[in-house]
């Protein structure tokens, strides 16, 4: 589990495939400062943009490290194929501090950015989600987007998906790889887990069995 709060911004440095086919998933290579890795060992979950990883080699004096990630994941996230920064994540201890929302670094569909631009001291972030995520996204909610807990300002169903509107903070902008996005980008979100059981909840009921 996550909290949606960045605890540093690392690079892919290297992207390595598996295998000839589409079949084959990839190999990544992941910079970051050397005292990030300090407490990380072989087999630890990493959030990267949002995706929950696990490492599989550690080289923490040169702060890397690296993941194996498989075709289907790669099919069902932004982000993870090409060299580039990306957010990182430990992995939620029993006593740390939940600064976020619970999040479990399962992405539940891809969203598109389209804009990204400075107002006042702040930054506006607007994006589309897929239709099918338009009913968990509620004013004042919580969204994560590539890993990071954010809170919705304005929701609006369209006939292209779900628009929706954050408000970014500086310090937000400057301490992940969100300031490197702009219009036209794909993003990794994970819906709320509250929201995910309370539509289990409300269709459970309604839904018929089907017989064997």
């Amino acid at each position: 589990m996550f909290t949606g709060i960045i605890t540093a911004v690392g690079q892919i440095a290297e992207v390595r495939e598996q295998g000839a086919s589409s079949a084959h998933g990839k190999h990544l290579l992941l910079q970051v400062t050397p005292a990030y890795l300090a407490d990380v060992g072989l087999g630890d979950s990493i959030a990267i943009n949002g995706a929950c990883m696990t490492v599989t080699t550690l080289d923490a004096a040169a702060g890397r490290f690296s993941i194996d990630i498989s075709a289907e994941s790669l099919a069902r996230t932004a982000g993870l194929d090409h060299v580039g920064p990306v957010n990182l994540e430990k992995a939620l201890r029993a006593h740390d501090r939940l600064g976020g929302h619970i999040v479990s670094g399962h992405v539940d569909g891809i969203g598109t950015v389209t804009r990204f631009e400075p107002v006042g001291e702040s930054w506006l972030f607007d994006l589309l989600a897929p239709r099918k995520l338009g009913k968990f996204l509620a004013y004042k909610g919580s969204i994560t987007v590539n890993g990071v807990s954010l809170t919705v300002n304005q929701v609006q169903d369209t006939v292209e998906g779900c628009a929706f509107s954050i408000n970014l903070i500086p310090h937000t902008v400057q301490n992940t790889a969100l300031g490197s996005l702009k219009a036209g980008d794909q993003v990794n979100l994970e819906i709320d887990l509250i929201a995910r059981y309370v539509e289990r909840m409300l269709t459970a009921e309604t839904s018929q069995p089907q017989e064997a």
